[in-house]
């Protein structure tokens, strides 16, 4: 068959595919949702995709699209750009239309924002020729989709600060794409809430030969960091295939989207997210509710004197926070809150913050470990955390006594750490190891400084100072 005669099949809009079965046509369809290419069962690639149009919005239809290798499959600049499938086959599966398109059918890509005379495909497969008809339907989708809204989805878009582990879907803002190492990116994702706390199955004793980690990707240039907002958490969402940025066009830095059936995990106490072979890329726009509503929420949240502290942990008022961490208190003489993204992205390098975080590792975290020589002086380093980041923080010296009330021995030690590390005990005082650790939220003072000059970022170092444990167990 020539490709002339190809492109003289039907177009068709997507309510009347049910009445083509088996049969070739020609569709002109807006991209809703679009998957990552993947290896098939064969010795083809594919991709899935899935269109609408003015007449069939509410559940689109499926496109498998089959071909010899992946450079030749979709690859989409956007979610609602608009794609011209030629002599594809529709089927049925399990009671739906679906298209399939094979090596010898062919596409074009096209802007769905764009000017309407503009009929320049980004991309395409074989030689499609446009015919008025076509050029007229292009224009027509991209009016519509001016003021098309999605119908809301019944499996809804949880806040990061909603998630829980399994598959889910995400709505998020893209703050970088780093390319670790060929073909595999980390992706930095954020919605201005925070993940939820974790449970730490982490074994104390491990912590001089497998700390927890600070985070889960290689450390990140400073000037990456600091382009990053100081709060919410960034999720980070690792690529299950490897990927190349050339198939990651839609995931522009500083815009917002959806994310459809992603895997989200934990791992030592930290999430992360994994873009598999079934996730997808949805179309959204700015004035998608759930945008809207997250950037609502984070503006309100800002906005308030508590609101860099933890979600679940922000008082009524300023005046009742003593009644929402009991276990220390910090001497200060101001009551401004820092998240430790802003400890770490920090403009000077001595500085003094107080923070509201946990204290997921210790080491030494034995008491009578804590002293060196023993007895003398106090001697540790904490690993503390909060939504938007982990750092290492050394106690050492006056600052030890002042965070133990002096030297009140190894029995009241013991239980200070343990309170402080979430180590759960029976009632008899006998620690019970194999339980995962739950650490409290605590105010904790950290002071910032150096110590290197030649390299203020690399030798940034921190402690903490001027908190005491107070209260009994």
């Amino acid at each position: 068959m020539s490709r002339r005669r190809r492109i003289d099949y039907k177009l068709l809009l997507l309510r009347d595919a049910h009445s083509c079965i088996r049969h070739k046509v020609n569709i002109i369809a807006i991209v809703l949702e679009f998957g990552p290419p993947k290896k098939s069962n064969g010795t083809d690639f594919c991709c899935i995709l899935r269109l609408i149009d003015e007449t069939h919005y509410k559940s689109g239809i499926t496109v498998n699209v089959f071909t010899a290798n992946a450079d030749s499959l979709p690859c989409i600049s956007a979610a609602g750009d608009i794609i011209h499938l030629c002599g594809v086959t529709l089927n049925t599966h399990l009671g739906e239309v679906n298209v399939v398109f094979y090596k010898n059918s062919s596409f074009a890509l096209y802007k769905g924002k764009s000017d309407d005379g503009d009929f320049v495909p980004y991309q395409a497969y074989s030689k499609i020729f446009l015919r008025d008809e076509d050029k007229l339907r292009i224009v027509s989708l991209r009016k519509w989709l001016v003021d098309f809204h999605i119908p809301e989805d019944s499996s809804g878009f949880p806040m990061l600060k909603e998630i829980k582990e399994g598959h889910s879907n995400l709505a998020c803002k893209i703050l970088h794409c780093w390319e670790v190492e060929r073909d595999q990116c980390v992706l930095f994702v954020w919605d201005g809430t925070d993940t939820p706390p974790n449970a730490i199955s982490a074994i104390l004793e491990d912590e001089i030969k497998s700390p927890l980690p600070l985070q889960l990707e290689p450390t990140m240039p400073r000037d990456l960091v600091c382009s990053f907002p100081t709060v919410g958490s960034i999720l980070r969402i690792f690529f299950e295939l490897p990927t190349r940025k050339d198939h990651l066009h839609a995931l522009q830095v500083g815009t917002w989207v959806k994310f459809v059936n992603i895997r989200l995990s934990v791992c030592t106490g930290l999430w992360y997210g994994v873009f598999n072979s079934y996730t997808k890329l949805r179309y959204t726009t700015n004035e998608d509710r759930h945008i809207i509503e997250r950037q609502r929420l984070y503006e309100e949240r800002i906005s308030l004197q508590s609101g860099r502290m933890p979600f679940g942990t922000i008082p009524q008022s300023i005046d009742s926070l003593s009644e929402s961490l009991r276990i220390t208190k910090v001497h200060a003489d101001h009551v401004q809150h820092f998240t430790l993204m802003d400890v770490l992205t920090h403009s000077e390098v001595t500085a003094r913050f107080n923070c509201v975080v946990r204290v997921v590792a210790a080491m030494p975290y034995q008491a009578e470990k804590l002293c060196f020589p023993a007895g003398g002086v106090y001697r540790m380093k904490l690993t503390l955390e909060d939504p938007t980041a982990r750092i290492h923080a050394a106690v050492v010296g006056a600052d030890g006594e002042t965070l133990f009330d002096g030297y009140p021995g190894i029995e009241n030690v013991r239980r200070k750490m343990n309170r402080l590390l979430g180590v759960t005990e029976r009632g008899d005082g006998i620690v019970l190891k194999d339980y995962p650790r739950n650490p409290p939220w605590v105010s904790v003072c950290i002071i910032s400084f150096y110590s290197d000059k030649t390299n203020l970022w690399r030798y940034r170092k921190f402690r903490v100072c001027d908190t005491k444990i107070v209260g009994d167990p």
